[in-house]
This record gives C-alpha cells, sequence and structure tokens, in this order.
C-alpha cells in the first residue's frame, strides 16, 4: 500500500476494466493508500509469467489485486490475504465473479495454507519492515518463483539506506541467499525489489 497511492490514478487513462472497478470501490470506501499506477503496472507484467498460482499479503481494497488478476494467464490461481476484516470482506464481493480467485481474512502468515507459489508480492506483512518476521521464500516459492516486495525510495548510495541508517529490510531481500534479487525503479521516487528463488 503507497501513501496516497488512491490518487495516482487520477486522468489515468486505458485502465483495466477490473482495475476501473476496484479503484472506484477504494475511493468510495475513502482508502487512500492502494498500489500506485507504477506498481499495478509492473504486478501486471509479473503475473503474465505465473504458470500455476500467484499471492499477495495485503489485499486492502483490492487495486492491486485487480491488476495481478488482469494480467495472469487464464487458470492461474490468485489468493489474497487481508488482516482487516472489512476489506476482506468487501474485496472477497469485488471479485467473487472472477474465477480461481481468493481473498482470505487474516494476518499475511496464512498464506502459507495457500503456497507454494509462482509470484509471492508482499505489501501487507512478511517483507521484514520496521522489524516485522520475513516470509520464508523456500516454503512460499516454487523453485523458479519470483517475490515483489515496493515501497521503496530507489537507493543512490550502498549500502541503501532508511532514516539514514543501512536499510535492513532492503538489505534482507537483495542479499537472500535462496535468491536471485535486484532493485528496479519504476518511478523517479519509487523502487521495488524483486527476487527469483534459485532452483
Amino acid at each position: 500500500m503507497s501513501p496516497n497511492g488512491t490518487a495516482s490514478y487520477v486522468d489515468v487513462a486505458e485502465l483495466p476494466a477490473l482495475v476501473g472497478k476496484a479503484l472506484r470501490a477504494a475511493e468510495r470506501a475513502g482508502f487512500t493508500t492502494s498500489c500506485r499506477v507504477e506498481q499495478g503496472r509492473l504486478l501486471s507484467v509479473l503475473a503474465g509469467g505465473a504458470i500455476t498460482s500467484i499471492a499477495e499479503t495485503g489485499t486492502g481494497l483490492g487495486v492491486g489485486l485487480a491488476w495481478l488478476i488482469s494480467g495472469r494467464r487464464p487458470g492461474v490461481r490468485v489468493v489474497s490475504v487481508e488482516r482487516e476484516e472489512s476489506r476482506a470482506t468487501l474485496a472477497a464481493g469485488l471479485f467473487a465473479d472472477e474465477p480461481d480467485v481468493e481473498v482470505v481474512h487474516g494476518d499475511w502468515t496464512r498464506i502459507y495454507e495457500h503456497g507454494p507459489f509462482d509470484l509471492l508480492v508482499i505489501d501487507g506483512g512478511g517483507g521484514g519492515k520496521d522489524g516485522g518476521e520475513v516470509a520464508d521464500v523456500r516454503r512460499l516459492l516454487n523453485p523458479g518463483g519470483s517475490v515483489v516486495i515496493d515501497d521503496f525510495t530507489p537507493f543512490t548510495e550502498w549500502p541503501p539506506l532508511h532514516a539514514g541508517e543501512p536499510d535492513e529490510a532492503r538489505m534482507t531481500w537483495l542479499d537472500h541467499p535462496d535468491l536471485l534479487s535486484t532493485e528496479v525503479r519504476i518511478a523517479p521516487d519509487l523502487a521495488a525489489v524483486i527476487g527469483t528463488r534459485k532452483p
């Protein structure tokens, strides 16, 4: 979820229909922290590479999930976990007619019940930010599967810093022993780390 992410869609034309539907639901609910347009486009592209399954932690009101669904191949299963019950309920209703899509209410760790996956998007727990637990990619990713952790500021020095200190969360993913990882700048002020599980 990105600060003012919902507002980033103002004047953006030609969104996938499902993204537009989720965006309108977020606007009606006053939910301001949807994924940004740039993040959504990245998720859609990465979803196209999944063969069997995709997962997301942190559904919010489903804008990022809509990008994933819009980009996936037919028959690819998508599971998203949301800890706030009202959001999970709203999102589940929003995607009720989409085949092979499930929105689960609960802590991010409930994603373990549904894996492993070809693509895992970590946005609502499991990223190690603020000292939180780091998702176990050996359990959650198929070999060759990818994980995405976003909402980073692009780094301009090494090691990357956060609040003047080495960015431990980002370094966890860039140096992860089970992943081949890199940072991708998707906007002047926004970056994502993408890691692929080693065979």
